[in-house]
């Protein structure tokens, strides 16, 4: 009955067109957040859900881009691939110059030597990016071999400033830094820091061949002129983080005050629409709920449904809400009635299976729960763990935890935080799928005798 509503009455590609098109970036703290946030609590209420609510915890100001030029005015003209990270100040006004660059300076001390050209100027930070990151990590559904769970790590470019905490250029009075990406083909990689100061110098990323092209013609001595302006607005009328929670009640007179909570990050980052970090799980955790509540089902244990607010700053809703909830001597109790947190974020396509977290009682249930769903492209689960997911939030409690494992062909190289995060790259089968799984495991977790097998707590 889950296959078939999935399949055939499916309410997915809706959702998600909603999210990635009609919503957009959904970065913590801004307005767009919060409509997302909105949107999420009207549809599990539509759907029939219970105790519907959000649930707030401090996050600090939001951030929205108003308005960005980027542009090269001489010796001919063209536009630039570029894009602010968040929490970026604005610029003071419109600047028209020729660029300082200092990729080619030794240190911090070589920088303060040379205060005076840099009072007012445009900066180029680094030397030209030459390491990019050109492949996905390995598909740890496909290979019993130990591979890394993660994504590549970046490889930063070469010159005095790199990071995005030193004040050696604003205190030498920079206008702008611009700096490249590990990307390649227009792709950049963008994120930012919620405790940038105002008076921080604004940082723009550039697409990594564009910004070469600008460096290469000032070393050849050609007359580079830039046009750049950012418009920046600090969201602080709402400094709080949002999640938001549903459920599908137990019924078991025994065990239905025990839960299983589904979950999946709302947020997003800024210079895309955030499809497969992190829409296409969330979209696929409302269906999942509706499949469940349209069939009438009536679960012995409670599935309750969660879409976590700031994630992409540090598993933060989810810290806050385990936290709250099931930390401490005083959550002991409720602690103990949380049979299992399943997770859904990186990567995209179908999933495949669980990382198991290396809890082996509970893959031995896991597999035998993921044999159905091999014609709809589940492959197998994994005994590895994942890192940077927010089942992180819930191990150390010893709560059973794990994550879906997808496809990451294009992920790490192409979409994860880039501004080519869009829509067109999810499949709406994947999303059907998804759903699928997600309402199963959901299910199937809430109508075992047995809770999920726990071990010893993850640090």
């Amino acid at each position: 009955r889950i296959r078939d509503e999935g399949l055939n009455r499916s309410q997915v590609a809706e959702a998600f067109n909603h999210l990635t098109n009609v919503i957009g970036p959904r970065l913590t703290g801004t307005p767009a957040y919060k409509q997302a946030a909105d949107w999420a609590e009207a549809r599990m209420k539509a759907y029939g859900l219970k105790a519907v609510h959000q649930e707030s915890w401090p996050f600090g100001r939001g951030w929205t881009l108003r308005r960005f030029v980027l542009e090269m005015t001489e010796p001919r003209y063209m536009p630039l691939i570029g894009y602010p990270e968040a929490w970026t100040p604005s610029t003071k006004g419109e600047l028209l110059a020729t660029p300082v660059y200092i990729g080619d300076l030794a240190d911090s001390n070589a920088v303060r030597a040379q205060a005076a050209r840099l009072k007012g100027a445009i900066i180029l930070a680094t030397q030209p990016q030459e390491r990019f990151i050109t492949a996905d990590r390995l598909e740890p559904s496909l290979t019993d071999s130990a591979v890394r769970i993660g994504a590549p790590p970046f490889l930063n470019p070469r010159g005095p400033i790199t990071g995005r905490g030193s004040n050696v250029l604003g205190d030498a009075g920079a206008a702008v830094v611009l700096r490249p990406t590990q990307g390649q083909h227009g792709t950049m990689f963008v994120l930012g820091n919620r405790t940038t100061r105002d008076d921080a110098v604004p940082t723009v990323i550039v697409a990594s061949e564009q910004y070469n092209m600008i460096a290469n013609m000032m070393k050849a001595g050609s007359p580079v002129k830039l046009r750049v302006a950012i418009e920046t607005k600090y969201e602080t009328a709402d400094t709080n983080g949002y999640n938001v929670i549903g459920e599908i009640p137990g019924t078991d007179p025994a065990f239905g005050s025990e839960v299983v909570l589904v979950g999946s990050h709302l947020d997003s980052w800024h210079s895309a629409t955030g499809a497969t970090d992190n829409a296409d799980a969330s979209a696929s955790l409302i269906e999942a709920a509706r499949i469940l509540s349209s069939l009438g089902l009536k679960p012995r244990r409670t599935i309750r449904f969660a879409r976590w607010g700031g994630e992409e700053e540090g598993l933060l809703g989810a810290r806050a809400y385990a936290q709250a909830h099931y930390a401490g001597d005083a959550n002991a109790a409720a602690r103990d009635k949380l049979s299992v947190y399943l997770n859904s974020d990186p990567g995209s396509g179908p999933i495949f299976g669980w990382y198991m977290e290396e809890n082996a009682a509970a893959k031995t249930v896991f597999d035998a729960w993921l044999e159905p769903f091999k014609d709809l492209g589940a492959r197998r689960n994994v005994m590895a763990r994942i890192g940077s997911t927010d089942h992180l939030a819930f191990t150390p409690l010893g709560v059973p935890a794990f994550n879906s494992l997808q496809d990451y062909v294009d992920y790490d190289t192409r979409e994860h935080h880039t501004n080519m995060d869009f829509a067109d790259r999810v499949l709406t089968q994947d999303l059907k799928q998804n759903a699928i799984v997600l309402a199963s495991f959901a299910w199937l977790t809430a109508t075992r005798d047995q809770k999920i097998p726990r071990q010893a707590p993850i640090p």
